[in-house]
């Protein structure tokens, strides 16, 4: 079978359709035959999934998708597995072994836009699990008015990071009831695409802002593409700006 996964660089894009490249890979069993990377030939309504037909490919790996856009690979007989993130030799291996997990799409856009049109929300936050066939399980549904807020310790008191590709912490809060998750970044000491990485794992959470220091040019791109509002320049602790966020004072 042939496999296309949308790229960014080393790493998976956001965005299916609007992504810079396409990396094809050739697959024998739990064997990889080839790879080679496409330049986008363009998203023109209906053109891609006929295209990527005619060169072979049966699966689409990426981070996100238009719901219009997976009708017409569906049509065509192609799989979509959506929401993953990561560099693109991780993501092979992860298919190669059968453990590759997706999510909810990093680019939802509303019912009846055409491919690579409309306006992105994540109004839900769902994981699912790529099962080796053309198809993928709902394993969870959770309603989330999540936002992000990079941090330098594990709950609401600490002080927020400047940084966000290499913070300390993401705390992931729902800003009505103030329940909050902590996680540890795993790109602190990445020795390259920490930016990335870091939006797409935060991109995958459903949150719909990030609050934080500075966000580079990387980042920034999978935020845009995944319309996440990133409000920077923030400062002091996390429950502070939080209540800041609440009232509509940050910008």
């Amino acid at each position: 079978m042939k496999v296309a996964i949308s790229t960014d660089g080393n790493f998976v894009s956001a965005h299916f359709g609007r992504c810079p490249s396409y990396t094809i890979v050739e697959i024998d069993g739990n064997n990889l035959l080839s790879k080679k990377v496409i330049a986008n030939p363009g998203h023109q309504p209906g053109f891609l999934p006929q295209y990527l037909k005619e060169q072979g490919v049966n699966c689409i790996i990426a981070g996100g998708m238009g719901p219009r856009a997976q009708e017409l690979f569906n049509s065509a007989g192609i799989s979509v597995v959506l929401g993953v993130s990561g560099s693109i030799d991780d993501v092979i291996k992860q298919f190669l072994d059968g453990t590759l997990k997706g999510g909810e799409s990093l680019c939802n856009h509303g019912e009846g836009h055409g491919m690579g049109k409309g306006e992105c929300d994540h109004h839900e936050d769902r994981q699912y699990v790529y099962n080796g066939e053309n198809s993928m399980s709902n394993t969870q549904t959770i309603s989330s008015k999540k936002i992000c807020i990079t941090s330098q310790g594990d709950n609401l008191d600490s002080e927020v990071d400047m940084r966000f590709g290499r913070c300390q912490y993401f705390i992931i809060v729902d800003p009505e009831t103030m329940e909050f998750e902590a996680i540890k970044n795993p790109n602190l000491n990445a020795t390259g695409g920490a930016g990335i990485q870091s939006a797409q794992l935060i991109a995958s959470k459903g949150v719909k802002a990030v609050l934080t220091g500075d966000v580079g040019p990387n980042a920034s791109r999978v935020f845009e593409a995944g319309g996440i509002r990133v409000i920077s320049g923030s400062s002091g602790l996390v429950r502070e700006v939080i209540e800041k966020y609440k009232k509509g004072v940050l910008k």
